[in-house]
């Protein structure tokens, strides 16, 4: 894991090289100092000689304004690093989840990614900087404080090889604790923020059906259970910090009473005893730090353990495979079998060819196998078994961006992205001059629409298509299928909320694409304007043929129809 982390730092190891110059140069100034009091003590104060005090007090001022100047400058460097680091990082999990398979998303849910590449990341990035700062500097005070006391005298130091090492223990053992406390927090604050965005993505449905009250004592006590976490990690590094202290503090005063005593006798200098007791306290203060330091360490392991997972989770090379052009559009299941992970096979040895040029529904009821069917042909999920041909080439074998170029994907809920309506079409394709994107609205039975809007093409369109309805969400998402010009083309049921008219004149602009199409759909009037019916059921293809043919063969596209065109409806 640090190596990975290193990985991302390298680029600014000037910047850290100066950073950590600057503070190895204030640390040394800080560790001079008490020598230098010393010397002002002896020589000056109790020789009765003014001009020591004058020279080595001005020497005093002039390192403590060096220190100043380095930690001003060391400040600007840890920033540039820790802000470079967090912007590094969270545009390598960005690209990571985008290169994810459907298997791989749907491991982490959405808020648990938000989180790592929002909390954690800051928490990281915080840390570099005041690693670079603080962190760092104060266990290297610790350790050059302790030196520097058995430098000046031996015999009074000896107090800190009994207190530093229980102290040291005592860290350790706090940092193990809170590390897999501060862990268990950024889950519940992924659960916390889970429901969080199931509220505000279904505030509309919260108010319809008057569940404020359930959703908020919900989120209340997500929130509850994140505060007492938190609260359970700080408590435990806080109430660590009081003993520390005591610690040294005692140590301190030991170091008094033989100060005393030694000094009394002859036996070392006051001023020795002054810069001994003076590392003393800068050892104590260092401890003080600790609790924020090792809350710091915690919490930034933990988040650095869940970016680490995220990195390293296997991804989708989309360019490996042989580069393919579509030349017809032919597709092939042969004996295909797809399962989710985990769960029994939700495709049964499926086998079928549809021809270019030819338009096919896929039918079914809920949980047939429709939607995972329809995923396999780009590839968004792999199969277990079989194989799946575009013009006879075994589509494992095909370059993932040559596969999806070709492939123009209506998904079953249509997604919309913040911006205009020409843009939120020419999304699927860059390139796309004005006249294919009317010319792909005009198709997708959508242009009418948007020529009523206040600005036309250049409207904004609110977060997630917010302003507009269901059916014209689908229209514009069918619009940005289209003006890619395709060979495949695959409607996850995204007609659904079109009305029988509509439907009907975008299958007649449909007939016009040179595209092998593939149509998910629980309407009979769409099923009668197709080339062909494939008709699943619990995963197996149970039937396929025309309209007429199916309603003449299979008892259960039979039933289909009898229940949509039935005039009458009987109930019990």
């Amino acid at each position: 894991m640090l190596h990975t982390f290193r990985t991302y730092l390298s680029p600014y190891r000037i910047a850290i090289t100066v950073a950590l110059t600057l503070m190895l140069t204030e640390l040394a100034v800080e560790l001079t100092l008490p020598l230098l009091m010393a010397k002002i003590i002896d020589e000056g104060i109790l020789a009765k000689d003014l001009s020591v005090v004058i020279q080595w007090g001005s020497v005093m001022i002039g390192l403590s304004l060096l220190a100043f100047v380095c930690g001003i400058i060391n400040s600007f460097y840890a920033a540039h690093v820790g802000q470079n680091f967090g912007f590094t990082i969270r545009k390598a999990l960005f690209v990571k989840v985008q290169n994810f398979t459907f298997e791989k998303l749907n491991k982490f849910p959405t808020a648990s990614l938000i989180t790592r590449m929002t909390n954690d990341v800051t928490q990281l990035q915080n840390t570099i900087f005041m690693g670079l700062r603080i962190m760092l500097r104060a266990p290297l005070l610790l350790i050059g404080s302790i030196i520097m006391s058995f430098i000046v005298s031996p015999v009074l130091a000896t107090v800190f090889l009994i207190a530093v090492p229980i102290v040291v223990i005592l860290l350790i053992t706090i940092l193990k604790r809170g590390s897999k406390l501060f862990q268990l927090v950024q889950k519940k604050l992924d659960f916390v923020n889970d429901v969080l965005r199931e509220n505000l993505v279904g505030m509309k449905l919260i108010k319809a059906y008057v569940r404020k009250e359930y959703e908020r004592s919900r989120f209340n006590e997500s929130a509850d259970s994140l505060k007492i976490t938190t609260i359970r990690a700080l408590r435990i590094i806080e109430s660590s910090m009081p003993i520390l202290l005591f610690i040294m503090n005692v140590a301190i005063l030991v170091l008094l009473w033989n100060g005393f005593w030694l000094a009394d006798g002859s036996r070392i200098e006051v001023g020795e005893v002054v810069a001994v007791i003076n590392y003393g306290l800068r050892t104590t203060a260092v401890l003080s730090m600790f609790s924020f330091i090792i809350m710091f360490i915690s919490r930034s392991r933990a988040s650095a353990e869940r970016i680490y997972e995220v990195l390293h989770t296997e991804e989708q090379d989309l360019l490996h495979g042989k580069p393919s052009l579509f030349s017809q559009g032919d597709i092939t299941f042969e004996h295909v079998t797809f399962s989710y992970p985990g769960e029994e096979s939700v495709l049964k040895d499926i086998s079928f060819s549809v021809h270019a040029g030819e338009t096919v529904a896929i039918m079914g009821g809920t949980g047939a196998g429709k939607s995972s069917l329809m995923q396999l042909i780009p590839r968004l999920y792999e199969v277990d078994s079989g194989k799946i041909s575009i013009d006879q080439v075994d589509i494992s074998t095909m370059n993932l961006i040559d596969l999806r170029n070709q492939t123009g994907l209506v998904p079953q809920e249509a997604v919309l992205f913040t911006g205009s309506v020409k843009e939120n079409i020419v999304w699927g394709k860059e390139d796309a001059t004005m006249s294919e994107v009317v010319e792909a609205a005009k198709a997708a039975q959508i242009h009418e629409t948007i020529e009523k809007l206040p600005q036309r093409y250049n409207t904004r369109i609110g977060q997630k298509g917010v302003n507009l309805s269901g059916g014209q969400k689908q229209r514009l998402s069918i619009a940005r299928a289209l003006v890619r010009k395709p060979k495949i083309l695959l409607f996850d049921d995204s007609t659904s909320a079109l009305d029988v008219h509509t439907e009907k004149d975008l299958m007649e602009a449909l007939h016009e694409y040179s595209a092998t199409m593939l149509i998910i759909t629980h309407k009979i009037s769409t099923a009668m304007q197709v080339d062909r019916v494939l008709l699943l059921d619990e995963g197996h293809l149970v039937a396929e043929g025309t309209h007429e043919q199916l309603l003449k063969t299979s008892p259960l596209y039979h039933k289909i129809y009898q229940s949509q065109m039935s005039e009458e409806v009987v109930y019990d």
